[in-house]
């Protein structure tokens, strides 16, 4: 029979044993693939006070104007145990009332009364989330220690294999395997367009299995929104041992483990807590939400904030594995700060000035310009891949009547740039696309702003002149 009939032993939950079953449940998390813990059957083994639940448990109820139980096992992630535990509180204490029986225990429907919707529109007014119940923060370290990102190491053929159809050369593609097995952060740097971030976001393919990543947090009763469906993708479904017997606790969504990409934007003030004083809850900032994963700080030296002061902000995380932060009220706590650190810059590390962060990275990467056969992979690359037919013929003018007069290095990111408008002008033309000399130099003079008719430039191999007057860009 269900509890929302029985009275409920005491007034409010026995909370002070929280953090050691918090621990305690997940003591079979899987450091690879990050299994879901057992679903708490009781309050205490949420981790959660019996007042916090039923503000959930309010506020979704006067957003539906009624519900059930069923709906707030959707809605809050909870199994019928725990919820039934909380509805009675309600009942008992007329906060709440049945207002429909079905067939079953389970099948029943739910209103605020008067003084319950007055209740609930005071905390809607505190703080509007409603969604999956959190998780304790005590709980969730306990997870991120045991699918720690720290566990990883990587072979030589493995990192081949991600790093496939990237032209990279082998000596750097070793150096990237050491820094990877050497657990700290890496700074790959050199000129623009050089291929730095793309070797960056390869990364994330180092990392495999999943991790368990809860959709929100409980810190001193306040809610840090940690899922982000923007990163966070869910893996496949695995079956648990037990799974059948023990249901698996929902508040947590089985997720690759992530990669997050932050560039030129990037601001001390996003590296802390963001609180929406409208909704009345916090986002984790970007390297919280990539816990159990990868981190990329892209063009690192073009943020708005001094390079100093933005790498200073790491220094303290690298070197405990932790990071403080400050939720509005002023009150301050630990978070892990497990996630792997790549950096991208077009600045070398002397240039950024901060010898006291560099000396913690584990290596610092030079990408520079490639030689005339990796530039032709990619050359042959980007064709294929766009649907650019072209020729040697064309290959070598583009390297011997343009780059080398010009002085421009054979930089990874220049065939894609130049083959994308030798397309987009054949569609506007509507011809086919053909990358030949004549292309190759509008789409030259167009890319790089080349003004007049190009004099410096030789012509055509074996001609003494160019047959037509030279299209520039204008």
């Amino acid at each position: 029979m269900s509890d929302i009939l029985k009275p409920v032993p005491g007034g409010s939950a026995d909370v002070s044993h929280l953090q050691d079953v918090s621990r305690a449940r997940f003591k079979g998390v899987d450091a690879e693939s990050g299994p879901l813990g057992r679903a708490p059957k009781t309050i205490a083994e949420t981790g959660l006070t019996q007042n916090f639940l039923f503000e959930l448990v309010a506020k979704s109820a006067l957003l539906g104007g009624k519900t059930s139980l069923t709906q707030l096992v959707q809605r809050l992630k909870l199994g019928i145990g725990v919820l039934d535990a909380v509805v009675a509180f309600a009942v008992r204490e007329r906060l709440l009332e049945i207002v429909r029986r079905g067939a079953n225990d389970i099948d029943v429907e739910l209103q605020l009364t008067d003084n319950g919707r007055v209740r609930a529109a005071e905390f809607m007014a505190r703080c509007r989330y409603a969604g999956p119940a959190p998780v304790s923060l005590a709980t969730y370290e306990e997870v991120i220690r045991r699918q720690s990102v720290s566990h990883r190491f990587v072979t030589r053929p493995a990192l081949r294999a991600a790093f496939a159809g990237l032209v990279v050369k082998s000596e750097l593609l070793d150096d990237i395997g050491g820094a990877v097995n050497s657990g700290k952060p890496v700074i790959f740097f050199g000129p623009a367009g050089s291929g730095k971030t793309s070797l960056a976001e390869r990364l994330g393919k180092l990392l495999p299995g999943s991790i368990a990543v809860p959709y929100a947090l409980a810190v001193d009763n306040e809610v840090v929104q940690i899922f982000d469906p923007l990163i966070h993708q869910p893996a496949p479904p695995e079956e648990a041992p037990g799974a059948a017997d023990a249901p698996l606790d929902t508040r947590w969504q089985r997720c690759r483990r992530p990669a997050v990409i932050s560039g030129g934007e990037l601001t001390l003030e996003m590296l802390e807590l963001r609180y929406d004083p409208s909704s009345g809850f916090y986002q984790a900032p970007p390297h919280v939400k990539a816990n159990g994963g990868l981190y990329v700080v892209d063009d690192l030296g073009r943020q708005r904030v001094a390079p100093a002061d933005l790498l200073n902000r790491w220094i303290a995380p690298f070197d405990r594995g932790r990071d403080m932060l400050t939720l509005h009220t002023g009150t301050r706590f630990s978070m892990p700060f497990d996630v792997w650190v790549a950096f991208s810059s077009n600045f070398s590390p002397d240039e950024l000035g901060d010898e006291a962060f560099f000396r913690r990275l584990g290596s610092k990467l030079y990408v520079g310009a490639l030689d005339i056969e990796a530039y032709r992979q990619v050359y042959d690359q980007r064709c294929a891949e766009l649907g650019v037919d072209s020729s040697d013929d064309a290959f070598q003018f583009l390297i011997h009547h343009l780059h080398m007069p010009a002085g421009r290095p054979l930089l990874a990111c220049y065939p894609g740039d130049l083959l994308r408008i030798v397309l987009a002008s054949a569609r506007y033309l509507e011809q086919p696309a053909l990358a030949d000399r004549g292309s190759l130099l509008r789409a030259w003079n167009s890319y790089f702003a080349v003004v007049g008719d190009n004099d410096n430039l030789p012509p055509p191999h074996g001609a003494t002149e160019w047959p037509a007057k030279k299209l520039v860009a204008g």
